[in-house]
C-alpha cells in the first residue's frame, strides 16, 4: 500500500553507494547509533503522516537497539514478520474482544516499526543485499494481502454486518493493497531500466522539502493508520466503519495514482533508451553486498 514504509519506500530502501570494508566491526553506543541514523533517513517526500513522523522514529530506536544486540537486517525482517503474522493469525481465529484488539494492534504496530528498522539497520551497517531486499518485499507482499483476508474472516465470524454483501469491502481492499504495492515497485523498476533515479531516495535529500500537507492528505493510504484502527476490534461495527473509510480513501488514491503512473510511463516511452557500455575484459567488482529494502 502507498502508506507502508515499503510502500513509501518500496525498492530503494537499502541502497548505499558503497559498503565500508570494516562495517561489520564498527561499534557505536546506542546514542551514537541513534545520532548516525538521524543523518541517514530517507526523504519524507510523499510519505503519509504516521509513516513519516511516527513509524520511522520508532524504527530508528529499534534499529539502534538491534545494532547493539548484533542483529542483522534479515533477523529484524524476521522479527517484523513474526509480530505481523501472529497478529494476523489472532485476528482470523479469535472472537471480538478488548484483549484481541490490544494484541492485534500492538503486533501490527510493532511489526510495522520493525519493517522500518531493518532498512535503517542496513544503512547503519553500511549497505544491503539483494537477498535482503527480496526477503523484505516477499514478507511485505504476504502481509498486505493476508491482513485483509484475515479481516474478511473476522467480519464473517463476527456476523454483525447488515448484509454479507459488505464482505466485498475486505476483498476489494485486498485487491487495492496488492495492486498499489506492485504498481509502485514496478514504477521504480521501469524508471531504473530507463536510467532514472528510483521513486524514493535512499537517504534524505536536504535540498528537497517534504510537504506536511500532502502527508496529511494521504493518511487514508497509511498502513500505520490501518494498524491503529484495529484497536476497535472489540466493537466490530465501529471497526468496519473505520475500515471502510480507509478502503474508500485507498481505492480513490490508487485510481488517481494509476492515471499519473501511466502518464509517467508514457513520458518514459518518449525518452531515448539508455546507452550501455561494452563489458571490460576483466570482471568488475559486484555492487554493494546488500542493496536497498
Amino acid at each position: 500500500m502507498p502508506g507502508t514504509d515499503q510502500v513509501t519506500r518500496p525498492v530503494a530502501r537499502r541502497i548505499t553507494p558503497e559498503r565500508p570494508a570494516d562495517a561489520e566491526t564498527v561499534t557505536m553506543s546506542y546514542r551514537e547509533a541513534l545520532h548516525t541514523l538521524k543523518s541517514r533517513q530517507k526523504s519524507g517526500k510523499g510519505a503519509p503522516a504516521y509513516s513519516r513522523f511516527v513509524n520511522r522514529r520508532l524504527g530508528r530506536y529499534l534499529a539502534a537497539a538491534a545494532y547493539q544486540a548484533g542483529l542483522t537486517p534479515n533477523a529484524v525482517t524476521a522479527l517484523s514478520a513474526l509480530c505481523s503474522f501472529v497478529a494476523i493469525a489472532l485476528l482470523a481465529v479469535l472472537a471480538p474482544s478488548i484483549p484481541l484488539a490490544i494484541a492485534v494492534t500492538v503486533g501490527l504496530v510493532l511489526g510495522y516499526a520493525l519493517d522500518s528498522a531493518d532498512g535503517q539497520l542496513a544503512r547503519l551497517r553500511g549497505g544491503g543485499s539483494r537477498s535482503g531486499e527480496w526477503l523484505d518485499h516477499m514478507v511485505d507482499a504476504v502481509k498486505i494481502s493476508s491482513l485483509h483476508l484475515a479481516v474478511l474472516i473476522f467480519l464473517f465470524r463476527a456476523d454483525e454486518l447488515p448484509s454479507q454483501a459488505w464482505l466485498l469491502v475486505p476483498i476489494g481492499f485486498t485487491v487495492v493493497a496488492a495492486v498499489s504495492f506492485f504498481g509502485m515497485i514496478l514504477n521504480d523498476q521501469l524508471r531504473r531500466i530507463s536510467g532514472l533515479a528510483s521513486g524514493q531516495d535512499a537517504t534524505a535529500n536536504p535540498g528537497r522539502s517534504a510537504s506536511n500537507l500532502r502527508s496529511l492528505l494521504v493518511i487514508p493510504t497509511d498502513y500505520g493508520v490501518l494498524c491503529l484502527i484495529f484497536v476497535l476490534l472489540a466493537w466490530p461495527t465501529a471497526f468496519f466503519i473505520a475500515y471502510t473509510l480507509l478502503f474508500a480513501g485507498s481505492a480513490g488514491y490508487l485510481l488517481l495514482a494509476a492515471v499519473k503512473w501511466f502518464r509517467d510511463m508514457r513520458a518514459l516511452d518518449r525518452e531515448p533508451a539508455p546507452t550501455t557500455t561494452a563489458p571490460s575484459a576483466a570482471p568488475t567488482p559486484a555492487g554493494p553486498e546488500r542493496t536497498s529494502r
